[in-house]
Formats: structure tokens, C-alpha cells, sequence
């Protein structure tokens, strides 16, 4: 396993998002789920589908991010594998955005800099999430398997439409190991 050149550290932002894209939105408010129970998201979450971006470009399979409580922070590890079949890697932190009950998140991989990441929908059973963030450029459907039942899929492709995410930008992520 690699760890990331510098210039390859932007898959990192898997987990985030957007540096420039917070600034400001044309958008709607985009509302979270009420509260996210931290150490019940903590784990592995493989990427199930997402929307293009060019900090992911690299990626070609086998995308998961692995979120670690770590003090008052959230330790973030996000990897995928590349068209060389090598595995990027890249090392972050993530802190909760005060009053949010966890539902957004900061995510850097390049302090000071900070994207927002929100918890749009989230299974009771924490077994899938849809992710994204106030300008809509970025969103993921994350799983705790490497698949999602298509009926998931698709009411979680729904959801993200009508907040108002394109949702035939939607890319799935293929998986070739559990």
C-alpha cells in the first residue's frame, strides 16, 4: 500500500468535499438527519456509488473510508485502488461542526483547510449513508458492504435528487475485493 505523493493526497477528500465549494450556493438550505451517533458510524464504509470529482480521478475500484474516534477528533483514512492496481491512501481528521448533533462534519486532509461532509440519510442500523454537501458537487452513497440492495440504491439515488444532487451524474463504484 502507497502512502499518497502530495499531489495525490486530494483522494482525502472522499470524505469532505469542498474546499471552494462551501463559499456560497444557489441552493436551497440542504437539510441532515437530526443526529449521527459517532462511535456507531466509526468503522469501514466501502463507497457504493458517488458523483465524479477530479480529487477521486485516480480511483478505479474498491473505494472505503475508515472513521476512528480519535479524542476530541475523528480519525479518517480513505484508500481505493488505482488503474496500476496499487492502493492510494490518504490520512485526515475530522471534527463535528458545533450544534449539528453530529450530522456535519469538517474533514481536512490539508490543515487548516476544511470541507463540510453532511449526513443526508442514514440507515437506523448506521448500514448505509447518503453523504454530501451544500453545493451539491459532491455526494457519496457509502454502505458497510461492498454492495447495496438495488431497491436501497435506488430510494437513496432518489433522496439525493430531490435535494437537489444530479442524479444521473451518479457513478457506481465497483468492488473486487470483500
Amino acid at each position: 500500500m502507497s502512502i499518497l505523493q502530495p499531489a495525490h493526497a486530494v483522494l482525502g477528500l472522499l470524505s469532505l468535499a469542498l474546499l471552494s465549494a462551501c463559499a456560497t450556493s444557489s441552493h436551497p438550505p440542504l437539510p441532515t438527519v437530526q443526529s449521527v451517533d459517532l462511535n456507531r458510524y466509526s468503522g469501514t464504509w466501502h463507497e457504493i456509488a458517488m458523483l465524479p470529482n477530479r480529487f477521486q480521478a485516480m480511483c478505479v475500484a474498491d473505494t472505503r473510508a475508515l472513521y476512528r474516534p480519535d479524542g476530541d477528533a475523528i480519525s479518517v483514512t480513505n484508500q481505493c485502488r488505482t488503474a496500476d492496481g496499487k492502493t492510494e491512501q490518504a490520512v485526515g481528521v475530522a471534527k463535528v461542526v458545533d450544534g449539528s448533533q453530529g450530522a456535519k462534519l469538517l474533514v481536512s486532509f490539508f490543515r487548516p483547510f476544511y470541507g463540510d461532509y453532511w449526513v443526508l440519510e442514514l440507515d437506523p442500523d448506521y448500514r448505509w449513508a447518503l453523504v454530501g454537501e451544500p453545493s451539491r458537487k459532491y455526494a457519496w452513497i457509502l454502505a458497510r458492504d461492498t454492495s447495496l440492495d438495488p431497491a436501497t440504491l435506488e430510494r437513496l439515488l432518489a433522496r439525493a435528487e430531490a435535494l437537489g444532487f444530479d442524479r444521473q451524474a451518479f457513478v457506481r463504484t465497483p468492488h473486487t475485493a470483500p
